[in-house]
């Protein structure tokens, strides 16, 4: 399954709860649950620019896949952050640097956040692309 489709199945299991505060409710829920990266790792160069709340975001590269591992001072910011971090979850490098997340607009969570969080989760899209590329 490629990342277009990954993202595609994932909106799709949050679109069935059909109120929209419950769906931000169980993504932040599930933020709760993300990997975090060691406290040893939440340096300032592993801090997200652009986001209000301070996020940290790292990742690893095992058997050629991506893998992520963030923290969030914000619940709300915890779950987005982890929903772009789960479409990305264990792609290859080169598949996520040339993929661009749409699952916030998928879920009509661009029209309900505020232009500064949708700019900070912008950030941490980037950050992701800008992580994958430096693994080697």
């Amino acid at each position: 399954m490629n990342l277009a489709e990954k993202e595609r199945t994932l909106a799709g299991r949050y679109l069935l709860i059909e109120d929209p505060q419950e769906r931000l409710a169980a993504i932040t829920a599930k933020g709760k649950r993300w990997p975090s990266p060691p406290d040893e790792q939440l340096l300032p160069e592993a801090l997200v620019a652009g986001c209000v709340s301070r996020v940290w975001l790292t990742a690893e590269l095992r058997d050629g896949r991506c893998y992520f591992f963030m923290r969030a001072d914000s619940p709300l910011v915890q779950g987005l952050a982890a929903l772009l971090c789960e479409v990305c979850e264990g792609a290859a490098r080169d598949e996520v640097l040339a993929f661009e997340p749409g699952i916030l607009s998928q879920l009509g969570l661009d029209r309900s956040l505020s232009p500064t969080r949708l700019a900070g989760l912008r950030g941490v899209a980037q950050a992701i692309r800008q992580l994958a590329s430096a693994l080697a």
